[in-house]
């Protein structure tokens, strides 16, 4: 295995840490981020660029998504879990 492999292992599974933890803290969320970031960079240095291109856009989603659960933890709001809703509502 070449640094650049171990490189794109440690993204992967930093970014994978992060988006288990997101619920317990907006700054999980900014590690999302960060992952998804380099996850980018090694898919571009390997020479998978639309890899790369993905994954440079999941990091403005992570940080548009880190940036709001900053504001609701500010105002006290919680943010609704799939846990918190109730069953979906029929289509009439």
């Amino acid at each position: 295995m070449n640094s650049l492999n171990m490189f794109g292992l440690f993204a992967i599974l930093f970014m994978l840490l992060c988006y288990m933890m997101e619920a317990r803290s907006p700054w999980w969320t900014l590690g999302f981020a960060f992952g998804c970031l380099l996850s980018s960079a090694y898919g571009f240095l390997q020479g998978a660029w639309p890899f790369g291109a993905v994954e440079l856009l999941w990091t403005g989603i992570a940080l548009h998504r880190w940036r709001q659960a900053l504001v609701r933890q500010r105002s006290g709001t919680a943010a609704p879990s799939m846990i918190d809703r109730g069953p979906a509502e029929p289509v009439a």
